[in-house]
């Protein structure tokens, strides 16, 4: 409730036309299909600690989050700044002229962490909004996601679009790519 507001004020206050960040909206999400959804910060915190939420894909796929720092997130009342981290892939409001989606990641994989690794290239600030959420409401899996589960060739494909990405980083960006590729490789 109000985020679209919160987020017009967001961009004002933090004058996001004049500069180049990501705004992150933390995620959570509920394996409930039926939820009353939190009004406000402290009611979803009280929720987050009755159980009934969780920070999004905690247990699948936490470092596609964790980055967001959840537990700085509880007491934060302004925005504060995190660093890139691999398979970062947070929910992100900016400009639009920002550096567009990969279009070799389409379907299941690496679209929005490629999409952050872009912007944090591009020295994007990623700022983490102290009163914005996100629920994820659980649904049956894509038949993307079951192509990849399912395909080592669906994987293989992957892996190969992200080996061609880092080159890609590497050319447009030089030595300041290699963090990236770094990264994949102590993975």
């Amino acid at each position: 409730y109000g985020l679209y507001d919160y987020l017009r004020n967001s961009i004002q206050q933090l004058e996001l036309p004049q500069r180049k960040a990501a705004l992150i909206v933390p995620a959570f999400e509920t394996l409930h299909y039926r939820l009353a959804f939190p009004k406000s910060k402290a009611e979803l915190l009280s929720m987050l600690d009755m159980g009934s939420l969780y920070t999004f894909r905690y247990h699948v796929w936490p470092k596609g989050h964790a980055p967001t720092d959840y537990a700085k997130w509880r007491t934060a009342t302004v925005p504060y700044r995190v660093a890139w981290q691999p398979d970062f892939e947070p929910y992100v409001v900016v400009r639009r002229d920002c550096p567009k989606y990969d279009q070799r990641f389409v379907g299941f994989g690496w679209n929005k962490v490629s999409h952050i690794m872009e912007l944090d290239a591009q020295e994007y600030e990623l700022l983490v909004l102290p009163n914005a959420f996100m629920i994820h409401m659980p649904h049956a899996p894509s038949f993307d996601i079951s192509k990849f589960r399912l395909s080592a060739a669906y994987r293989g494909c992957l892996q190969t679009l992200r080996e061609e990405f880092h080159q890609d980083l590497s050319r447009r960006y030089g030595a300041a790519a290699l963090k990236y590729l770094t990264a994949e490789r102590s993975l």
